[in-house]
């Protein structure tokens, strides 16, 4: 079990707080996109009108959902092993796979021209970093 109060312990405790973070992110994202897919193709669909992604919308929104409930599920799995000490692969498998699903988001905000909604995803790439950072 993690002991919080042993040094040896600190990167493993940034590494889960890191995991749960980007767990709650990215299963809540994921599951906003299965339970109102509808909806999100409707926000989607014209947000990327000018770009060169407009004819692969729907298509690329199950690729994000299906990125983004992995990623929330690996981080998730990962960060509630990590309590008990057991964290590797699982933990590290979220980890870098959130890093490419924010890198996958990113890309298309980018695309897309929203630069602002480019910048938010930032900091949730670093945390993705920095936990695995902290994994070593």
């Amino acid at each position: 079990m993690l002991n919080v109060t042993d040094s040896a312990a600190v990167p493993t405790l940034v590494a889960l707080l890191a995991g749960l973070l980007l767990a709650i992110t990215l299963l809540q994202s994921g599951l906003d996109k299965v339970f109102d897919f509808k909806g999100n193709l409707g926000w989607m669909v014209p947000h990327f009108a000018k770009s060169p992604l407009a004819g692969a919308v729907p298509a690329l929104l199950v690729i994000l959902t299906v990125l983004e409930l992995a990623s929330g599920a690996l981080c998730g799995v990962g960060a509630v092993l990590a309590v008990f000490g057991n964290h590797a692969p699982w933990l590290q498998l979220g980890l870098m796979l959130s890093g490419l699903t924010f890198c996958a988001l990113l890309l298309g905000q980018r695309l897309a021209g929203d630069y602002a909604g480019a910048a938010g995803l930032v900091p949730y790439f670093l945390a993705a970093l920095v936990g695995l950072y902290a994994l070593g």
